[in-house]
């Protein structure tokens, strides 16, 4: 099924968006963006030339996604949540050769009004509260809240806190809605493959 587009919304010509994918009101798209199948791009979204939105992302109303940023599958964008792409921008210099990258992994999660410092990585399946500030890369699974963000605890692929210390080698935990069990070993949560018997 080819994607929907709202008669308000601009697609420049050269941009690949993929199947059942919505493109909603006031929209601009440019034309070296790559977008995948069932994604919905809220109202009044940009997204730039050197993007990639992956499978099922969720773009929610009033986010710009600039140059150099990626998102793989399954990423969620808040409501006005912010990315940039220039660390140290000014009006008077040019700095468009030093755009930096950022990548937001499967499945995590941006919450409304955050906002993502350029340069960083957003690890799998990871939650960033609301209004929150990321200054430097967020692991797998973790739970980042604050201005600049820390790390609060460890959430789940469904987005439930996990019921984890934040150190504790071997510690495990189990999602409460899936079964699924995530045990933590140094810095770092990882998911335990089910076990057939």
């Amino acid at each position: 099924m080819p994607h929907y587009q709202h008669p308000s919304a601009i697609v420049d010509p050269g941009a690949q968006i993929g199947e059942s994918s919505k493109v909603w009101h006031f929209v601009h798209v440019c034309g070296g963006a790559r977008i995948g199948d069932g994604v919905s791009l809220g109202q009044n979204v940009f997204v730039g030339n050197k993007v990639v939105i992956g499978n099922n992302c969720k773009v929610q109303n009033n986010v710009s996604v600039y140059d150099n940023v990626t998102l793989e599958e399954g990423v969620f964008c808040g409501p006005s949540m912010v990315f940039t792409n220039v660390y140290n921008p000014r009006s008077l210099v040019e700095r468009k050769s030093e755009y930096r990258d950022t990548l937001v992994k499967k499945g995590a999660t941006l919450g409304a009004n955050c906002t993502i410092v350029c340069g960083v990585t957003i690890g799998e399946f990871a939650f960033i509260g609301a209004g929150a500030v990321i200054n430097k890369s967020v692991p797998d699974y973790a739970l980042v809240v604050g201005v600049p963000a820390r790390q609060i605890g460890w959430m789940s692929e469904y987005g439930e806190q996990l019921e984890l210390p934040l150190q504790g080698d071997g510690e495990e935990a189990i999602c409460i809605h899936t079964g699924a069990r995530y045990v933590l070993k140094g810095n770092q949560i990882s998911k335990l493959e089910k076990t057939h018997d």
